[in-house]
């Protein structure tokens, strides 16, 4: 199959609009009309995953952190980043990363993370705002029903679990065509009074060429009438961090315990105990340490996450245990994640994990 067939598969899953402006996830090398028939799923990007992938034989490698998260201006081999670069492009590899867009979706890494730790009800712990948009537009009441369900099916009026919602209200449309027109109702000259259904209906902003191409093809007007709005609102359904609860409380030990056995972590450094039982439990995979105040007004009782500096840890002020993991260990479960997803639609395309473990931090225990 070609490359594009993969990317814009897992861009519908994770979409590039969601990442942060820090990021770079996306295809960071390659063409794609390539045609591939095997990809290598990794955590990271490093100069022994592509020879792995030489020696298997696949052509692209689908990783979570991008390679290049700036932009490169010499390409001598002097570090990892250009030297994995350039034996990409030698061996024909694609370099794919899906990064902070899988981060913030319903179904992505910290779902996943919430899934190994057996937490239920997992939900976003801070909603991103400023990605909704409202279409609002005006149908003759012939057509609304069908311009209303071509917008759906191109993917507006989805709210939380709810899906084809708008709102309409019947009125009395006015205009006068044009001599050089050619109007569906009405005659050149003549003002004409259309009975019109006015649909109002939310979308995600990165569907908006999909939506507005979907209301041209299906309303009946020659000039289409529309108006276009940015929302504040957040949108449930993508953002940063889950939160979630265990089916029944334990004893901190007894729960870090468990994140130590099912994170395979070698060690898990974390603030003073409250002696509270644990219930509710909020994660980010990664570099948590920004949600941390979301975690405490949500109520959790302990927060997974990594990267936390020495000073971040008084932070919890005994209102909240930190538990930090490891950057590696809170999110090496995405490959398996990847791995499911590519496989469930692209049954014939053959996928493999690395056998390669990426983390560079050790341990001496």
């Amino acid at each position: 199959m070609k490359l594009n067939e993969l990317t814009t598969y897992l861009e519908s899953i994770a979409p590039l609009a969601y990442q942060e402006d820090y990021d770079n996830s996306g295809l960071i090398v390659g063409n794609g009309n390539q045609e591939i028939t095997q990809g290598l799923i990794s955590l990271d990007c490093t100069e022994a995953v592509v020879d792995e992938a030489i020696r298997t034989g696949c052509q692209v490698i689908i990783s979570h952190h991008p390679i290049v998260f700036k932009g490169l201006k010499k390409f001598n081999g002097k570090t990892y980043v250009e030297r994995v670069v350039e034996k990409a492009i030698r061996h024909n590899i694609a370099l794919y990363a899906i990064h902070t867009n899988l981060d913030s979706v319903m179904d992505g890494v910290n779902a996943r993370i919430c899934q190994v730790l057996g937490l239920k009800n997992p939900r976003i712990l801070s909603a991103k705002n400023g990605i909704l948009k409202k279409l609002v537009t005006y149908v003759p009441l012939s057509h609304a029903a069908a311009v209303r369900d071509a917008l759906f099916k191109a993917g507006a009026g989805n709210i939380g679990d709810y899906s084809e919602c708008s709102f309409n209200a019947e009125g009395m449309g006015t205009f006068k065509a044009g001599q050089d027109t050619n109007p569906y109702v009405g005659q050149p000259g003549e003002q004409h009074h259309e009975a019109e259904t006015r649909i109002e209906t939310i979308y995600p902003a990165h569907l908006e060429s999909k939506i507005l191409m979907a209301l041209f093809l299906n309303h009946p007007y020659e000039e289409v009438a529309y108006d276009l709005y940015t929302l504040t609102n957040q949108y449930q359904q993508v953002g940063a961090g889950m939160i979630g609860e265990l089916e029944m409380p334990l004893s901190e030990t007894d729960f870090l315990g468990s994140v130590k056995a099912n994170l395979k972590a070698a060690v898990i450094r974390h603030t003073q105990l409250t002696g509270k039982p644990v219930k509710k439990v909020a994660v980010c995979g990664g570099s948590g340490g920004f949600l941390l105040k979301q975690a405490i007004a949500a109520g959790a009782d302990v927060f997974v996450t990594a990267d936390y500096k020495y000073h971040e840890f008084f932070d919890a002020e005994d209102k909240i245990v930190i538990a930090d993991v490891g950057h590696f260990e809170s999110e090496q479960f995405t490959q398996h994640l990847l791995y499911e997803i590519i496989q469930k639609k692209f049954s014939n395309f053959a996928v493999r994990l690395t056998e390669i473990n990426t983390n560079p931090i050790k341990y001496f225990i």
